[in-house]
């Protein structure tokens, strides 16, 4: 999956800022909560690959099934998630594909942010 480039150049203008009602910021904030859980986290990652049962994702995750089933029902009550049974079998898959695009964005930025605390101590330490 290729994203789309959102870093700005030095010197390059930041855009106007939006105006946000009150309840497009409390859904913001409760997608971010929706992400604020590691295990949830994991789950969508292993989910990047395509759809899986339960028992893949238990599997793949190194957790419970109780746990992973809590957490994969938190994601589809709040649409990151959709999930259809066959037979005795659920199998879940990702339902907003743009969720990849804000944790890459986040984790690049955390990447630089400790690829420059780690130049400014090795730099402290000559």
């Amino acid at each position: 999956m290729t994203r789309k480039q959102t870093r700005r150049s030095p010197g390059q203008k930041t855009p106007a800022p939006r105006d946000f009602d009150d309840r497009l910021l409390e859904l913001v904030a409760e997608r971010f909560q929706m992400l604020a859980e590691p295990m949830r986290l994991r789950l969508l990652n292993q989910l990047r690959e395509g759809e899986k049962s339960v028992g893949k994702l238990v599997e793949a995750t190194d957790a419970r099934q109780a746990n992973v089933s809590r957490h994969l029902g938190a994601l589809l009550s709040h649409g990151l998630v959709r999930r259809r049974k066959e037979g005795v079998f659920v199998y879940y898959r990702i339902a907003d594909p743009t969720i990849f695009d804000l944790c890459e964005l986040v984790c690049d930025s955390l990447q630089e942010r400790l690829a420059a605390r780690q130049e400014a101590l090795s730099g402290n330490s000559s």
